[in-house]
């Protein structure tokens, strides 16, 4: 199949969406299909795994407390009518589908089968709220409809009600699992607990850094890493405030770098306050062969379970993180355990997996649209078997 893998967001910024495309495309063409990837650019890109388009300038854009770097270039028709006839594509896959500008106008002007995939599960979309009766045209372009878990479901359809078919982001399991040596300057002996997230108020960091406080009263050989993108000056001003001691920031840490971090800690903490769509930071871990600490909220419920690959705790309560942090980190023989339940779980989400149920489901897409073309009876549309 020829594939167009279209992202509204910015080829040239690393991020869940783009990554998620990236992973397909290279599970894609490992199985002999075509992918091309589509998506806005400062400049031209690149790629030693397939062909990657870039179309309109991306400019930033706060959303739900986060910047997306899109494109609302409406110079943008000419091109995209220009890649569909000359490729003929037989899949054309977008990603985020009603976000401006490109997906929309790939939906507009497709002939082909269309899909779309919903990643994000938010508080409120103002995109949606102003934009639904505009949307609403482009809804019936899509064939087939994904989202990325049940909370990702929850929030779409407040909005376009209708069937989702849930198929989940993958991980790099053989990344997280490398047998990698600890970083050095957390080879002491003292108990480490991993942090992995933006510095945005939902992701709960400052619930864990009250925690901590607790922690180290109970397990004072304890240390708290906080690694992620951005700047977290504001908790590192909190840390000294409350005169916290051993923990540590590190921002903008590498991707190949990050297994180490999770191979020098022994408890990996999603204290999350919710408006998340997947659990990946969960998966990564479990990956790592980490247990967790996280919060109860859906998209973390979905990927891990209660006592199994590590303890969920209700969302912005220190008190519990406490209790919960202090439980495994006295219990090297549950730590063991969870963790190695969770590399099991992992299992079930790898990109060779997650790659193959999204072209079962174009193939299904694919049969049922040349039905319709035959002018099929309901009937006679049930595919069959082994699509």
């Amino acid at each position: 199949m020829k594939i167009a893998l279209v992202s509204p967001y910015d080829w040239g910024v690393s991020g869940g969406v783009n990554n998620h495309i990236h992973h397909l495309a290279e599970q894609f063409v490992a199985l002999r299909h075509e992918p091309q990837i589509v998506a806005p650019g400062s400049e031209p890109a690149t790629s030693d795994v397939c062909p990657i388009t870039t179309i309109g300038r991306p400019i930033p854009l706060r959303v739900s407390g986060s910047v997306a770097r899109i494109t609302l270039s409406l110079r943008t028709a000419g091109r995209i009518r220009r890649l569909l006839d000359e490729q003929a594509f037989d899949i054309v896959h977008v990603h985020e589908p009603f976000m401006p500008q490109l997906p929309i106008n790939f939906l507009r002007y497709s002939t082909t089968v269309n899909v779309g995939t919903w990643h994000a599960a938010r508080e409120t979309n103002f995109i949606y709220v102003y934009g639904r009766r505009l949307i609403k045209r482009w809804v019936g372009k899509l064939d087939g409809k994904i989202a990325v878990s049940q909370a990702a479901v929850k929030h779409i359809e407040q909005y376009f009600p209708g069937y989702y078919n849930v198929i989940p982001n993958g991980v790099d399991v053989d990344h997280f699992a490398r047998d990698l040596e600890p970083l050095p300057e957390f080879c002491d002996g003292k108990l480490n607990v991993l942090f992995v997230g933006r510095p945005e108020t939902r992701k709960g960091l400052k619930y864990l850094l009250r925690a901590f406080v607790g922690v180290q009263r109970a397990i004072p050989e304890s240390r708290l890493i906080v690694v992620g993108a951005g700047k977290f000056t504001r908790y590192e001003r909190a840390v000294r405030s409350a005169h916290l001691r051993d923990v540590v920031f590190r921002s903008n840490v590498a991707w190949d770098e990050l297994p180490r971090y999770h191979r020098s800690t022994h408890v990996f903490c999603a204290p999350n306050t919710g408006f998340e769509s997947f659990g990946l930071v969960l998966l990564e871990a479990m990956a790592a062969g980490r247990p967790i600490v996280a919060s109860n909220i859906e998209a973390f419920a979905g990927v891990m379970t209660h006592g199994v690959e590590g303890l969920l705790v209700g969302p912005e309560d220190p008190q519990a993180l406490a209790d919960a942090l202090i439980e495994l980190l006295r219990d090297r023989d549950r730590r063991e355990s969870m963790a190695a339940c969770g590399r099991e779980r992992a299992q079930h989400f790898r990109w060779d997996r997650v790659a193959q149920r999204v072209l079962s489901y174009y193939e299904r897409l694919i049969y049922e649209r040349r039905l319709v073309e035959r002018g099929a009876t309901p009937e006679d549309r049930e595919p069959p078997p082994g699509v």
